[in-house]
């Protein structure tokens, strides 16, 4: 049987307050397979993006365990979690957080600057602006770009390490209906082309949808599917 991709055991998140605990996660243990799309669901202040961010390493739990590829993430050292997240992780926000100063090919290259030699950071930052179609926008900084293509260079940003997680909040919940399309379409074009195991944090039934399985969150436990969730031999149709 294959290792799966994520797996979190009874992971718990609680933050101590004076007088109280707040339990924000509960007991939370669920696997997710090598190329699976994974939907979260659930109301605001359910926990998705403590989740999220504890899969992403940037968060840790307070008890329990999370295994990336293999790979026990909870208590790491915090230098060989970054470089751990830099190789294995892309990570795409609602708001899109590109640096003002930098062209589009300067902000995808970013994540190279580490370990990369210019040449090739470069290389790498053109060939991810060209599968997200922003080849000619390029050189435009981000306040010259639409909210859909700013988004666009944010994931070509977060897939240019060749990671093989892309971790998604909300990332189509700054834009509208149309450009959501676009944004869902190139995802799907990447999971197939790179075999991309997503792990996304939708509000919307539609988006929910698109994923394998969904995952719904209810005060900080797992329960029930919010929205149908069926496993799909064939890729599916983006909402429109």
């Amino acid at each position: 049987m294959q290792q799966p991709m994520i797996e979190v055991n009874q992971v718990q998140r609680i933050l101590h307050g004076a007088g109280r605990d707040l339990h924000i996660l509960r007991d939370v243990s669920f696997a997710v397979a090598q190329g699976e799309w994974v939907a979260l669901t659930g109301p605001s202040g359910s926990g998705k993006s403590t989740l999220l961010g504890i899969l992403a390493g940037i968060d840790q739990p307070s008890s329990g365990s999370v295994k990336l590829d293999g790979v026990e993430i909870s208590g790491m050292p915090e230098k060989k979690l970054a470089r751990l997240r830099n190789e294995k992780i892309g990570i795409v926000f609602q708001s899109f957080h590109l640096i003002e100063s930098m062209t589009a090919q300067e902000n995808v290259e970013a994540p190279l600057y580490i370990h990369a030699r210019r040449k090739e950071a470069v290389m790498l930052g053109e060939e991810m602006l060209a599968r997200v179609g922003l080849s000619d926008r390029r050189h435009h900084r981000p306040f010259q770009l639409s909210g859909g293509e700013q988004q666009r260079v944010a994931i070509a940003r977060a897939m240019v390490g060749g990671p093989c997680i892309l971790l998604a909040d909300e990332p189509t919940g700054n834009l509208d209906s149309a450009t959501s399309k676009q944004v869902l379409s190139i995802l799907q074009q990447l999971r197939a082309q790179l075999k991309l195991t997503i792990v996304m944090v939708t509000h919307d039934a539609r988006i929910a949808a698109l994923a394998d399985r969904c995952l719904h969150i209810m005060d900080g436990r797992l329960g029930g599917p919010q929205f149908p969730a069926v496993l799909k031999n064939t890729p599916q149709e983006v909402p429109a």
